[in-house]
């Protein structure tokens, strides 16, 4: 089964909160990476997880060769890139569902959803789980319009993107980096918490 690429287009303000909330979260990726509470191969499966819901060729091509290179099975990552999860370790089953979730409905998850995972994994590491989504899902946004750039120099245009967005995209990177830093860094000084449900 092969997997669709350009499944979702985000606009540059989803781009903005996306960023926002990845970069106050990936610290806590970070963490529990080092306090061995998650395996590189567990961050590689919720990446490529929410790489399949979003379509990014070019964080599936990325994201394919890291887990390669982690000695992931060819057949579990053709899997995840399908959508499937036979396979997926049970204690990462809620993370992966999550990630799916998270992605699926575009970085607005449900207070349901969000009280699952820290059940079942405990607060530290249900924020190192969402610092990885959310990293993965700041990657397949910008990706997404990177991807559709690159395709149509080689003359095959992507019917759900115009060369104007791909190129406000690409750009716009310049200015919210920077802004989503400082706002990510008055939030933390205020202590906004890290998720929240509209």
């Amino acid at each position: 089964m092969e997997q669709k690429l350009y499944k979702k287009i985000y606009g540059v303000k989803e781009f903005y909160v996306a960023l926002y909330k990845g970069l106050r979260t990936f610290k806590y990726m970070n963490r529990s990476k080092k306090k061995n509470k998650m395996s590189s191969h567990f961050i590689e499966r919720i990446m490529l997880a929410v790489t399949e819901v979003n379509g990014c060729e070019v964080c599936s091509y990325a994201h394919t060769k890291i887990a390669l290179a982690q000695g992931m099975s060819d057949e579990e990552i053709k899997m995840l890139l399908t959508g499937l999860t036979e396979g997926i370790p049970d204690h990462e089953m809620t993370a992966i569902v999550f990630a799916q979730h998270y992605a699926d409905s575009r970085g607005n998850p449900s207070k349901e959803a969000w009280d699952r995972i820290v059940t079942a994994y405990g607060t530290e590491k249900a924020r190192g789980i969402l610092g990885a989504i959310r990293m993965i899902m700041i990657g397949n946004i910008y990706g997404i319009a990177i991807s559709a750039f690159r395709s149509r120099l080689k003359g095959k245009k992507i019917e759900k993107t115009s060369l104007l967005y791909e190129i406000r995209m690409i750009i716009s990177i310049i200015i919210l980096l920077p802004v989503a830093l400082i706002h990510g860094f008055v939030s933390n000084l205020f202590n906004v918490p890290v998720i929240d449900f509209g």
